[in-house]
């Protein structure tokens, strides 16, 4: 009877310490890395601009930032999603660019911010509401620089499209009419992050 005790005892003592334990302890996000020095440095550098802008913008998400390297071919990842504060990449995934921007020349890309270019834009936008539309939900990308601020009358938004893969391959993937078009998988991810933000979440895609 007195072993019996003692080992309830001591069930309820361990149960109670991993109680406090997992309550006290923090889960840090999942760590991705870049394969690239180059596209990594980038990275940095544009992290840093951004800290810098939302600094004089707090109505802006201070923990997370999408990001764009349009200088990676569009078979492999080149959609970021970054943790200011830690300085790490959390999730990355395939991201179309628009069908206007390719050239006769592989792996060099043109932009515009002119109506019916169906160009990608560069610059930093902010990620608006949500509405249903051909693609089903999508949101709305507000240009925040003269090299995109015509995003949201050119219907410019990020959106999901079945045909868009969600693995990496060495070959281009779709094409979009200009806007950051996302693989069904990934995209659910993006959604909740924008969905639970109750700040505005920057977008800056660069080159």
């Amino acid at each position: 009877m007195r072993r019996i005790i003692f080992v309830l005892t001591s069930m309820g003592i361990l149960f109670f310490s991993i109680k406090i334990l997992s309550k006290n302890t923090k889960i840090n996000p999942p760590i991705v890395s870049v394969s690239d020095d180059l596209t990594e440095e980038k990275l940095l550098n544009r992290a840093v601009i951004i800290k810098k802008f939302i600094a004089n913008n707090p109505s802006y998400n201070k923990e997370i930032v999408f990001f764009i390297d349009m200088k990676i071919s569009s078979g492999k990842n080149r959609f970021f999603v970054y943790n200011l504060k830690n300085d790490a990449i959390i999730d990355q995934g395939l991201v179309a660019h628009g069908i206007g921007s390719e050239t006769h020349t592989e792996g060099v890309l043109m932009f515009s911010n002119e109506p019916n270019s169906f160009c990608t834009s560069l610059g930093k936008y902010y990620i608006g509401h949500s509405y249903i539309g051909k693609f089903g939900k999508s949101y709305k990308l507000y240009g925040l620089e003269k090299t995109n601020n015509n995003a949201f009358t050119r219907n410019i938004v990020i959106h999901k499209y079945d045909k868009v893969p969600c693995e990496e391959q060495d070959k281009p993937i779709c094409k979009s009419l200009g806007c950051p078009m996302l693989n069904e998988e990934f995209y659910a991810r993006i959604e909740k992050l924008i969905d639970n933000s109750r700040s505005k979440i920057l977008l800056d895609i660069y080159y």
